[in-house]
């Protein structure tokens, strides 16, 4: 639901293995543009990520619960805000790799919304590039290295099938 709001189009899917190990992917896509006046808004790339549900799961509730995870991910970009600003460019993807801590909560039978935090490592390269008449123009290329958070989010799981359904909402009373 985060990525919506930034106007960043997502999708995802996921897979339970045994009890408490979640396999999951997913994939982002944006490319807003306004040509004339250069308000770029380009992004795609996805990640993957491994979960371990650590304690017992939310009582009636399948998926619910708390889970440790390791991810994956890789981006490009192109970001501008008009014609007067300096747009940022990668031409190749950027990468990260992390630990994350998840909390799935129910909300109905079939859906349940996940709260999650990633910290870890984040490197790649990027150019900035300004407009120039009617061509973007390269300034410069940086490295890109940064340890810290590199992923929040705020997600609607829809629980697909009916052996993996929550009870009701908010799990058993």
């Amino acid at each position: 639901m985060l990525y919506d709001v930034l106007l960043t189009p997502n999708i995802g899917a996921g897979i339970s293995i045994g009890d408490r190990v979640i396999l999951q992917a997913d994939w982002m896509y944006a490319r807003w543009n306004n040509h004339d006046r250069r308000r770029y808004w380009r992004i795609y790339g996805g990640d993957a990520e491994v979960r371990y549900r650590i304690g017992p799961h939310v009582k009636g509730s399948p998926l619910g619960g708390h889970y440790l995870g390791v991810y994956g991910s890789l981006a490009c970009y192109d970001f501008q805000a008009g014609r007067s600003h300096t747009g940022v460019l990668s031409d190749t993807y950027n990468y990260a790799a992390g630990v994350s801590y998840t909390y799935s909560f129910p909300v109905s039978t079939h859906f349940n919304i996940d709260f999650c935090l990633g910290i870890g490592y984040l490197w790649g390269r990027y150019k900035k590039h300004i407009p120039i008449d009617d061509c973007d123009v390269w300034l410069s290329t940086h490295k890109l290295g940064w340890f810290g958070p590199t992923r929040a989010g705020v997600s609607l799981v829809w629980l697909i099938g009916n052996r993996v359904k929550n009870s009701r909402k908010g799990g058993v009373r």
